[in-house]
């Protein structure tokens, strides 16, 4: 079909407006093979699927479509209207979520999860990007700021190729959206529709809200011998990698790039003098789109295109501070998590009525220019003086004089700041002083065996705020097979990472284990599968989760007064198991409790092995009132491995440390040496570091997280 859905309700919900669809056909392109020789004739051959210009040499697709070209290249195939010929560009796969893992890695059965019917035997999101591999002038779609964009009983529309008679074909169609497979808020979730046949070819496509005239997803896969199939929210391009170093420039961070190129382009087009096309603001204008919010179609796309030429918020973290800071705002509920300057605008304006979010977003306006900058850029200052200019200019036509005035001296104290050159050029991340923990947001992840079900688990991961709140991010009460574990944690850890991390300073990872459990060792897990251990990503502690709590009153404030004292005082390493190369007993917990409080227990040879036998050592280091210890797992040792240069090394890394806050971090180094190679850190392999602070008690008193 070239002419737009046959038929159907009549309005917006049932059709695509001509002036839509045209604008939609226009970036929406086929994706070919690249065999040697082979260039795209128009018969079809090699015709993998559909996909769409998201931005200026970018395209969206599903990463079933994109990944079956040949060393992740692909030609791009477009036509920009009624006769205007087509193009073919060749182009590469920057990134696909998820990325495959390697065919004989251990992971490389949790690649095919269980999927839907004919989900293109790519688990979701199932996302690519193509960058075009030359320049080439082309149409870009609207894409959506909106977090959950697609909701039950909506219309969505689509357009793609398919393949009639040998030739490449244009279709587009309507659906309604009917639910989900899994939870909105899962990483893996998908988005089912029906009410149309969705044919081969299709995957790819845009899926357009015909209402609002942005589009919201992509269409995923297709259900065999009956209508519908799956759509995925484009919100999970939130869940790109995020740059494990500094940002040091735009296109250090992809999902960046391409949104601060998207939201350039519409704001460049919208605002050119010189062009009489109608723009996808035009469109939306005329379909009423802003009828009623806080921003028309014209403005919104005006705002994205000037916050665009800032540079990206800091980190997720720092953005959702920013945003919390805003009266009523509770950004921390979106999953996937505001990433860009654009994400939190589609979380605010459509959170009160008008006037209410309108006040939101400017608010909001006034904290980008005063928000630290991740790196230096020449056109940040006039991209400030451009973002205010705006904000003075809707809040003189729409807000009362008092807030305008405190607008007023908002921007005028940024501008005081701004002179100040430390206040936009930030330190190098080394250079900063490592904040304590509970200063930091960190991550958490229980896990609970389930005692009727031998080697499955029930697991909570979830994330800190403030006042020690610990917020949760996903869950699983049906019990997971332990080897299924690092995979299926893979998606929450990741998103739960990036609402911590700061850049060059990853949040640590708390591990909470029942005692049995204490030989866990989470440090050697690689999430995702095709990344470095964990324990080398970040920091990693483990907590017990069963721990019984002080008998007396006396003995809670022995244990907060020990903690205190390694936060406050230089540690000091004192091994209990080993004397002389030989092992001993660890003392009872009442001759523990003798010890100076700013000792720190080091196991050497009566380490938590994996059975429960194995944690006699450490469990009696627990009930002795101690909040850290220091011990090396088994892992096949001899018992008479000499142990001297561990005694020796561990010491002078709990001195070196000088405090418990700085502890995690440099077990974390000593674990990145052992992952590079580096031999003077090999006396390290295996140690783990227990952790137990008072102050931030784990949630639910040892029960897995409790939703708020």
């Amino acid at each position: 079909m070239t002419d737009g859905w046959p038929g159907g309700a009549g309005g917006a919900r049932g059709r695509m407006p001509r002036a839509l669809l045209n604008l939609v056909m226009a970036a929406t392109v086929r994706i070919h093979g690249t065999p040697p020789g082979h260039v795209p004739d128009g018969s079809g051959g090699g015709f993998l699927g559909s996909g769409f210009f998201i931005a200026p040499s970018w395209v969206l697709t599903c990463a079933h479509v994109a990944m079956q070209g040949e060393g992740r290249e692909v030609n791009v195939v477009f036509e920009t209207g009624p006769g205007s010929g087509e193009t073919t560009v060749a182009g590469a796969v920057v990134a696909a979520l998820p990325e495959p893992p390697a065919a004989d890695g251990p992971y490389a059965t949790a690649h095919q999860a269980v999927l839907p019917p004919d989900s293109g035997g790519w688990p979701a999101p199932d996302l690519a990007l193509i960058r075009l591999l030359r320049p080439v002038e082309h149409p870009c779609v609207y894409v959506t700021e909106r977090p959950g964009a697609l909701f039950g009983g909506e219309s969505v529309l689509f357009s793609g190729w398919t393949i009639v008679d040998g030739r490449p074909t244009r279709l587009s169609g309507r659906c309604e959206v009917m639910g989900t497979y899994g939870g909105w808020s899962d990483a893996d979730a998908q988005i089912r529709i029906d009410g149309d046949w969705l044919v081969p070819g299709v995957s790819g496509s845009p899926v357009v809200d015909p209402a609002r005239g942005e589009v919201v997803g992509v269409l995923k896969s297709r259900l065999g011998g009956s209508k519908g199939g799956t759509s995925i929210g484009v919100d999970r391009l939130r869940s790109l990698p995020v740059p494990a170093g500094a940002v040091t420039a735009e296109t250090d961070d992809v999902y960046q790039a391409v949104f601060h190129a998207h939201d350039r382009y519409h704001a460049d087009r919208h605002n050119s003098p010189v062009s009489t096309d109608s723009t996808w603001a035009d469109v939306q204008s005329e379909l009423r789109a802003g009828a009623g919010r806080a921003l028309s179609p014209q403005q919104r796309v005006d705002l994205l295109g000037r916050l665009a030429e800032f540079p990206p918020p800091v980190s997720t973290h720092s953005l959702l501070e920013q945003l919390e800071r805003l009266p009523g705002v509770y950004p921390r509920d979106h999953r996937p998590a505001p990433r860009g300057w654009r994400d939190a605008v589609g979380a605010l304006y459509e959170t009160r009525d008008r006037d209410g979010a309108l006040e939101l977003v400017l608010r909001y306006c006034m904290s980008v220019i005063a928000a630290e900058r991740p790196y230096a850029a020449p056109s940040t200052v006039t991209a400030e003086k451009s973002l205010w200019e705006w904000v003075k200019r809707i809040a003189e036509d729409r807000l009362p004089r008092e807030l305008r005035h405190e607008l007023t001296l908002l921007w005028h104290a940024g501008r005081v700041r701004a002179d100040q050159a430390h206040q936009r050029h930030p330190a190098p991340a080394s250079d900063r002083p490592v904040r304590r923990p509970d200063e930091r947001p960190f991550v958490l992840l229980e896990l609970e065996p389930r005692g009727w079900e031998r080697d499955r688990h029930d697991w909570r991961v979830g994330v800190s705020r403030p006042g020690g709140e610990v917020l949760p991010v996903a869950e699983d009460s049906h019990g997971t097979a332990f080897a299924n574990l690092p995979s299926c944690l893979a998606a929450p850890l990741t998103e739960a990472f990036r609402r911590c991390d700061e850049p060059g300073s990853p949040a640590v990872l708390q591990v909470a284990v029942v005692r049995a459990m204490l030989g866990l060792d989470v440090e050697s897990w690689r999430v995702p599968p095709d990344g470095p251990p964990l324990g080398a990503a970040r920091p990693v502690v483990i907590r017990c989760s069963d721990l019984p709590p002080p008998e007396t009153d006396a003995g809670a404030s022995e244990r907060l007064a020990r903690w205190n004292r390694t936060r406050n005082a230089l540690m000091r390493a004192e091994v209990l198991d080993c004397e002389d190369g030989l092992g001993v007993p660890v003392p009872e917990p009442a001759e523990l409790r003798s010890m100076a409080h700013e000792t720190v227990p080091v196991l050497c040879r009566s380490g938590a092995g994996p059975g429960p036998d194995g944690a006699t050592g450490l469990l009696r280091v627990l009930d002795g009132g101690f909040g850290l210890a220091l011990w090396r797992r088994p892992d096949g040792r001899r018992a008479d491995t000499v142990c001297t240069e561990f005694h020796r090394r561990a010491a002078g890394t709990v001195a070196g440390a000088g405090t418990a806050d700085r502890l995690p971090h440099t077990i974390h180094e000593l674990r990145r040496g052992v992952h590079a190679g580096r031999t003077e850190t090999y006396w390290s392999d295996g140690v783990a570091l227990f952790w137990d602070d008072p102050h931030h008690p784990l949630p639910g008193s040892g029960q897995l997280l409790e939703a708020p």
